[in-house]
């Protein structure tokens, strides 16, 4: 089974706010990577993903914060589980343990959808609320759902 094939960017991600939705394409590609990376690349492929997770998380937290969005503390809190066990994964890699980052690839691969879905989403909309006054106008190109 092609695993990397499991979590692959379309419109169905899209939640309304373009730099989420962007941090967001850019976490299902990195996610990918390391799940197609050869054991020699798969260090350096979870060191580029550990540094993009931190500015991806670090900048919905700065809209939490900047918004007053109230289920900050749930969503926060997901933030830190998932980097922790990143961090961790990180530390084995760098031990030699290359097959754990695998692991955590599609661990995250199954995580992302409903976490996008149901905290992303809501995030998304709260600061578009705030900003506009209205819900994201999210646009979906024809997609085959199987």
């Amino acid at each position: 089974m092609d695993i990397a094939a499991d979590l692959s960017w379309n419109d169905r991600y899209l939640i309304g706010h373009q730099a989420m939705d962007d941090s967001h394409q850019e976490f299902v590609e990195r996610v990918n990577a390391i799940l197609r990376a050869d054991d020699r690349q798969v260090p350096a492929t979870l060191h580029a993903f550990v540094r993009h997770l931190e500015a991806h998380f670090t900048h919905e937290e700065h809209l939490m914060k900047a918004f007053g969005f109230p289920a900050a503390e749930c969503h926060i809190e997901e933030h830190q589980k998932v980097l922790e066990s990143v961090r961790e994964v990180h530390t084995l890699v760098n031990a030699g343990d290359v097959e754990v980052a695998r692991e955590l690839a599609q661990a995250l691969a199954d995580w992302f959808p409903g976490h996008s879905d149901y905290m992303d989403s809501a995030l998304a909309a709260w600061v578009v609320k705030k900003v506009a006054g209205g819900a994201p106008v999210v646009l979906r190109r024809e997609m085959q759902l199987t």
